[in-house]
């Protein structure tokens, strides 16, 4: 277990670059990226079970089909299981539906009409991870929202072996169609299509960093929802905090792996001894937790310990204790932000109802979690009518500075066919 100490001091934003610098910078995938791209783009079907057999299967013989049946999506689960995905199938369902913007009118002045309209794409991919566990939580967080958004067909890629638990929120989440495939060559397969694959309109979804340049990759020809990974999270606490709570959640963090460190921050250096003293008691019982660090950074009062949390700008932030909590409304730079002792991260990879899938590394500064908006695009609907011949006089000008007459004369032809304008 690896334990660091940091002090704020004076500069927030210096000392919550140097924590971020902990974790070593991973090394560049671009090139293998772009390769297996261009193979998907170049070879279709083919090339992607080649792909698939290579990566996903070990080398074992390629598969006959990549898209599961609905048989195979017919999963007995335990009842527990059942009961739990279906209280965050309907919470996420709630909080996305929140989410889901109305058409907007704006009548202006010379007389036009425009209609801000919202409408979802078509067709929309959840890259669902594989590899050390199954992930169906991510199969509620991507789907359902993006069936809260309004889009028609959900499509599923996650790698094979496909466990029965991601086969089964598949079928509770109404998934149109599953691919056995992962990595970038699933990602390029949705992104350009092949003639067995429909493409999509937009990708969205957790997964490694090859996955996620992937995503990168094609975003030119293709939505996406962001980069994101290795997870992180910054539990800022007062003096009144639960050592014990805190180092809970900070194990809970670390068990998704070493990517990323994961921070309590205090202005009570007592409070910081404490939780260093429950880490090293609770984390020998837990060895599936191993951050890139666990970092106890003091600050010289909450004003500064939030002036750090913003400038690292986490994943997920926990504001513990009173004073701790009377920052949320002052909080800008966070992908979720949980209030108060109750209110560990993990619920919100689960069941609170808020998405899971999060700006990363320091992204929150400027990106936004999972929400209907990644599924719909929003467009004007421009109706000129009676406002021609004012708008004409104002526009042609304008056109006729920057050099484009023919503009000028669009404009102005309007008014001359339409001489009570």
């Amino acid at each position: 277990m690896r334990l660091e100490r940091v002090d704020v001091g004076d500069d927030p934003a210096a000392a919550a670059a140097d924590v971020r610098a902990l974790a070593p910078a991973p090394a560049s995938v671009s090139a293998v990226v772009s390769e297996i791209v261009a193979a998907v783009q170049a070879g279709g079907d083919t090339a992607l079970r080649e792909l698939v057999a290579r990566y996903d299967l070990g080398g074992a013989a390629p598969p006959a089909q990549l898209r599961l049946t609905p048989e195979e999506l017919d999963v007995e689960l335990a009842a527990d299981v059942r009961a739990g995905l279906e209280v965050a199938i309907t919470n996420v369902a709630l909080v996305a539906d929140a989410g889901v913007g109305e058409d907007v009118t704006v009548d202006l002045p010379q007389g036009q009409r425009i209609v801000l309209r919202e409408v979802p794409m078509r067709r929309a991919a959840i890259y669902v991870p594989g590899g050390q566990a199954p992930y169906p939580s991510t199969v509620v967080m991507g789907v359902v929202t993006a069936r809260a958004a309004g889009v028609e067909e959900v499509v599923v890629l996650t790698p094979p072996r496909i466990d029965p638990v991601i086969r089964a929120a598949c079928a509770l989440t109404g998934v149109h169609e599953v691919y056995a495939m992962g990595g970038a060559h699933g990602i390029a397969a949705l992104a350009h299509g092949t003639d067995e694959i429909e493409r999509v309109d937009v990708i969205a979804g957790p997964g490694s960093l090859i996955v996620q340049e992937a995503k990168r990759q094609v975003s030119d020809i293709v939505g996406i929802d962001g980069f994101y990974g290795p997870s992180d999270v910054l539990v800022l606490c007062d003096g009144s905090a639960d050592p014990r709570l805190v180092a809970l959640d900070l194990l809970a963090q670390g068990e998704h792996g070493p990517g990323a460190p994961v921070l309590a921050v205090c202005d009570d250096c007592a409070v910081l001894d404490a939780i260093v003293a429950e880490l090293e008691q609770l984390a020998p019982q837990r060895p599936t937790s191993d951050p890139a660090a666990f970092v106890l950074v003091h600050a010289d009062s909450m004003r500064t310990a939030l002036a750090f949390a913003e400038a690292f700008a986490p994943e997920h932030l926990e504001l513990v204790g009173a004073e701790a909590e009377a920052l949320a409304s002052r909080v800008r730079a966070a992908g979720c932000v949980f209030v108060g002792s109750d209110g560990a991260t993990a619920f919100g990879d689960y069941v609170a109802g808020s998405n899971h899938c999060l700006p990363s590394g320091s992204a929150a500064r400027f990106a936004s979690g999972l929400s209907p908006r990644h599924f719909r695009r929003r467009m004007s609907e421009v109706r000129i009518g009676a406002a021609a011949g004012a708008l004409a006089a104002a526009g042609a000008p304008i056109a006729r500075a920057e050099g484009f007459t023919v503009h000028a004369e669009s404009m102005e032809a309007r008014v001359r066919e339409n001489p009570t304008t």
